[in-house]
């Protein structure tokens, strides 16, 4: 058997395993690779036989305290020679002693267990085609307009660990379109749209209810244009669940939302889309 090398991936890798990902069906972003790569460049591993990609996987550390996994994907023409293993060991090594989380497919939920991962809640992708709506809320500004503190304040309450530099660059992005609902001068609901190997998603989308969250999607759509649309909504948020419907939007698939120990008390209840499967 020929040896098979791990090794944290360079910046201009990391396309690669969006790549991937695309290919298994999970339509990434546009210009998910930089943004990735701005919270933990070194978070990113690669798995080479004879010089050649045969497996992938990410484990970004947030600060000292979580880490998010994924991209977990080796090449299928590899699969079951014990080469996922291997390169899974090295981003868990990664990430030690945090609290991992990661959103896995369904049909992997009793392998991750078997890692210490416990089941905390269903994510959904919804989609379907939706159109841009005439009128907007007065009260919706672009999210460029924002003070990053309160953003990232406000991220705080549905997110376990900081993650500045990731949302810098994720609502910065050319391409992506963020949006923000203010009361009296704080946010009541904030998201970002942008465009994916098909259609667009949006993601996060973070509100104090159904209505904020309404508002802000309608400002997206009509900012970026209708089309095909997703959305990754807790299937533990109802009102999330009924926002998509109201849109129109069908199931497409689920994850498995995953720990490996207590993160802090988050508003599940305020997330009503989930900024990536990837991370987090």
């Amino acid at each position: 058997m020929s040896e098979f090398i791990i090794r944290t991936m360079r910046s201009d890798e990391i396309p690669l395993a969006v790549d991937w990902a695309a290919a298994e069906g999970w339509n990434p972003g546009l210009a998910d690779a930089p943004c990735f790569a701005a919270e933990d460049p070194q978070g990113f591993f690669i798995g080479e036989l004879e010089g050649e990609p045969a497996a992938v996987i990410s484990c970004v550390n947030y600060g000292a305290q979580f880490s998010f996994l994924g991209f977990y994907i080796v090449r299928p023409d590899l699969r079951g020679r014990g080469y996922g293993l291997k390169i899974w060991n090295a981003a868990i090594a990664h990430a030690r002693p945090r609290v991992i989380g990661l959103d896995g497919v369904v049909a992997q939920q009793a392998n991750y267990q078997k890692s210490g991962f416990a089941l905390a809640y269903a994510n959904v992708r919804y989609g379907g085609t939706v159109a841009a709506p005439p009128a907007l809320n007065t009260d919706v500004v672009a999210l460029t307009d924002v003070p990053m503190a309160l953003i990232e304040a406000d991220d705080a309450t549905v997110f376990p660990a900081p993650r500045p530099a990731f949302l810098c660059a994720w609502i910065n992005t050319p391409g992506h379109i963020g949006r923000a609902l203010l009361h009296d001068g704080r946010l009541a609901g904030w998201g970002v749209i942008r465009p994916c190997r098909t259609g667009r998603k949006i993601g996060p989308l973070i509100a104090d209810d159904r209505a904020s969250a309404e508002a802000v999607v309608a400002a997206l759509l009509a900012g970026a244009g209708g089309g095909d649309i997703f959305l990754d909504v807790p299937a533990v948020n109802r009102d999330a669940v009924a926002l998509a419907q109201g849109l129109g939007l069908s199931p497409v698939f689920e994850t498995a939302r995953m720990y490996t120990g207590a993160i802090p008390p988050l508003r599940i209840d305020r997330v009503f889309g989930v900024t990536t499967f990837e991370l987090g």
